[in-house]
């Protein structure tokens, strides 16, 4: 069924509905909406922000600190989609696409900050004594009792991208693919390695899923850094061009040359603004389901650290993307994907940037089936209860040991579709709440005067 080419393209059409120009409007358009109540939150607060993943106090009733709870988020966050997504960007809009992946970001840190601050102030302790929240909770809560039928579908919306879209088949699949062509590992051992590995870290819930995550997360973003910095430095003198190409592409397209065809200004904006958004998850609701559970008094105060999400998964680590496919000049060949960027880490390391390329996908990888599965297991709690969630875990892992067998070219297609779904319940309740948003900032700023006059007395 799903390798049928009329059901592909049906899927397409549908996909390039939702991702059409009303929801990229609709997220942008939210993200400047809370950047001016904010008034510029995200630069003026930044510093602080950063300094908030070290040195929170975790002093609130919640399950993690506020650090394990942005690791768990960066997990789901930080995944193929930052080396595969800005390649098919770059590929489609040229570099230019590159600067309106930073504009989706700017605006969407707004974003991020607002629903993680809502999911801490809406947060509900489940029978298990458990932290639940999340766009389903403030949308229940914050708006009424009447726009619970909008929380279900974004509940709904969530359980199908974690079971079947982002969750499992899309990750496994990528996993075995990469390790076999790579490395030569037949694809029966790789997916029951990956199977006994998830099985034993989700089985323990969210404090395992965030012990792990708050250890692979560092590990894996230094070791991207490192190696994309170390290929900016032997193609130093190219980053002046690829700057100015990247400036100049944003506002004037970008010429065919070689093995690219060209792009116009709009397909530069669609592409960067889309991927963009895909990469990060600013406005789709699903960083908010662990942001909930940090232990915090303030929820302005998680707010700040998640909004620091978006600025490490698209500032920077998109940008060394990006970056380095520029200087390397791969994306003017006619490679795409995962196989241009592999491209671009051999030029700059021929030695072995191919197999530190294959450890950041596999990292990126594995960890965003460990964050949403949390996703989609709060997503259930909340549909049906604590009772369902070990059978959600049970067949969750069934889902990844099937996924390296199934080659079904639809299931990145259908994730699109779900995870532009699940964005449009939540957006309507960041604008409808933007109000609260506002007024819990105002809170937690006058707190920190407060705080701050007591030290100086």
């Amino acid at each position: 069924m799903f390798n049928n080419e009329e059901v592909i393209a049906l899927l397409n059409t549908i996909d390039t509905f939702v991702w059409g120009p009303p929801l990229l409007v609709l997220l942008v358009g939210t993200g400047i909406w809370l950047t001016i109540r904010l008034k510029l939150l995200q630069v003026f607060k930044l510093g602080d922000a950063l300094k908030l993943i070290f040195f929170a106090k975790n002093d609130g009733h919640g399950d993690v600190n506020s650090f394990k709870a942005l690791c768990t988020a960066l997990a789901a966050t930080v995944g193929t989609g930052n080396i595969v997504g800005v390649a098919t960007a770059i590929k489609a809009g040229g570099p230019g696409a590159l600067f309106w992946m930073w504009m989706a970001a700017f605006f969407g840190m707004a974003t991020k900050y607002a629903e993680c601050l809502l999911a801490v102030k809406y947060r509900t302790v489940d029978a298990n004594g458990n932290i639940s929240g999340g766009p389903m909770y403030y949308i229940e809560k914050g708006m009424g009792k009447k726009y619970r039928p909008l929380a279900i579908l974004f509940a709904a919306f969530g359980v199908l991208c974690a079971y079947f879209g982002i969750g499992t088949f899309a990750q496994v699949n990528s996993i075995v693919e990469i390790t076999q062509i790579t490395a030569g590992i037949p694809v029966t051992y790789t997916g029951i390695a990956i199977t006994v590995l998830v099985a034993v870290i989700t089985i323990g819930g969210l404090q395992s899923i965030a012990n792990v995550a708050s250890k692979i997360v560092p590990f894996m973003a230094m070791l991207y850094l490192i190696t994309t910095v170390g290929i900016l430095i032997i193609f130093a003198d190219q980053l002046p061009s690829a700057f100015a190409s990247v400036i100049d592409g944003a506002f004037t397209g970008t010429a065919a040359t070689g093995g690219f065809l060209g792009a116009t200004v709009m397909m530069a904006m669609r592409n960067g603004v889309a991927r963009g958004v895909f990469s990060n998850e600013s406005g789709l609701g699903s960083a908010p389901i662990v942001a909930a559970a940090a232990k915090t008094k303030w929820p302005a105060e998680q707010g700040l650290v998640s909004m620091t999400g978006t600025f490490i998964d698209t500032i920077i680590i998109c940008t060394l993307t990006g970056l380095t496919l520029v200087v390397t000049g791969v994306w003017k060949g006619d490679l795409n994907g995962a196989a241009m960027t592999e491209q671009a880490f051999s030029m700059g390391l021929p030695a072995f940037g191919s197999i530190l390329l294959l450890v950041g996908l596999v990292l990126f990888a594995f960890t965003t089936i460990l964050g949403w599965n949390y996703y989609g297991e709060r997503c259930v709690e909340y549909l049906i209860g604590v009772k369902a969630i070990l059978p959600y875990r049970i067949i969750f892992i069934i889902l990844v040991a099937c996924g390296p067998f199934l080659k079904l070219e639809a299931i990145w297609i259908l994730a699109d579709i779900v995870n532009g779904l699940m964005a449009i319940p939540n957006l309507i309740a960041l604008l409808a709440l933007s109000g609260v948003v506002v007024a819990e900032t105002k809170l937690y700023q006058q707190h920190l005067k407060e705080t701050k006059a007591k030290e100086n007395a």
